[in-house]
């Protein structure tokens, strides 16, 4: 596992972070298969955790909180996250902050995910939605510097919501957000446009989630694709969605070289980009585990190659159903 500064705040975290959505409440998730799952990861160098209240309202947390005290002498970082008081995700224009993150409610959500990770300081909390218009209120400030101050989290980040990259300029601005997490991959190439340059210049941490873009960069979806009742990914790729999504798969396909996955050919060219810090792909098996973190063997990609995927940009915007 290659290694990298976690901006400003100088942690040096794997590359290749872990992301716990999938086991919530996703379907066909097994806690015994995720608990195998993390523990290999842990073998393998992966040293950031990234999870969330939401995911099966605190259920995934309790499944991190085992695995570090499993690892008393290993610095394994801790990421969480504080769900909208008003569940709407994502949030839209014209929300107020005090229907989503009163400061009393993020303290409160915050002493939640410290009772289910069962320890007494979290790395990095996030807003699992954010509003750039909210930047300026001084009442989640206050909230986050006295969560600091106190020693109940390390460093305060924001999850930006999906194909709004710009959406949070001006609070990272404030100096109070050391991390911001954001869907980028080949398609989603938005971020590099003004966000990525901005947390250069402010020493913010860059976290990329959705790497396979909710698994399509996989290269196994069809138009005919279905999931159990029940699973999130039904409400996502619904038509108008799968069908454009798998479309612009295809057309990767003959540029995935000899030899590698799509997969893998997707995560390298996140990889070649140094303003990301770590990626937390979905990992609820064994063998997705041991791929992702494959990955981190410090070849990237052909120069040519990545120009050429650079060119299967696709810039969307939020719909109902993006979520």
């Amino acid at each position: 596992m290659q290694n990298r500064i976690f901006g400003r705040l100088g942690w040096s975290v794997g590359e290749i972070g872990y992301g716990m959505w999938g086991m919530g409440a996703w379907t066909g998730s097994d806690d015994e298969e995720s608990r195998t799952s993390l523990h290999r990861a842990v073998d393998l160098g992966c040293n950031f955790f990234d999870t969330a209240y939401a995911y099966g309202e605190g259920h995934s947390e309790r499944l991190l909180g085992e695995l570090v005290r499993a690892y008393p002498g290993k610095r394994l970082y801790t990421a969480s996250k504080i769900p909208p008081k008003s569940r709407r995700w994502p949030s839209r224009r014209g929300y107020l902050l005090q229907d989503n993150f009163p400061p009393e409610y993020i303290r409160e959500y915050t002493e939640r995910s410290l009772r289910n990770l069962g320890l007494e300081r979290l790395d990095l909390m996030q807003f699992h939605v954010w509003e750039d218009d909210w930047a300026a209120d001084e009442s989640w400030q206050r909230a986050v510097e006295d969560l600091k101050r106190e020693g109940k989290i390390g460093a305060m980040g924001v999850s930006v919501n999906r194909w709004e990259p710009d959406n949070v300029l001006n609070t990272l601005r404030t100096g109070l957000i050391d991390a911001v997490q954001v869907i980028y991959n080949i398609f989603d190439q938005a971020p590099e446009d003004a966000l990525f340059p901005l947390c250069r210049e402010l020493g913010v941490a860059v976290i990329a989630r959705c790497p396979l873009d909710e698994g399509s960069l996989a290269g196994t979806l069809t138009k005919d694709t279905r999931w159990p009742e029940g699973d999130w990914r039904n409400t996502y790729f619904v038509e108008e969605n799968l069908h454009s999504t798998v479309d612009h798969v295809e057309a990767l396909r003959p540029l995935v070289p000899t030899g590698m996955s799509m997969a893998d050919m997707a995560m390298r060219f996140i990889l070649c980009n140094p303003d990301v810090s770590t990626i937390i792909p979905g990992m609820r098996k064994l063998r997705h585990v041991e791929a992702n973190i494959a990955v981190s063997d410090g070849a990237g990609l052909p120069a040519d190659l990545l120009h050429k995927l650079q060119a299967h940009r696709w810039d969307r915007e939020p719909t109902e159903w993006s979520q």
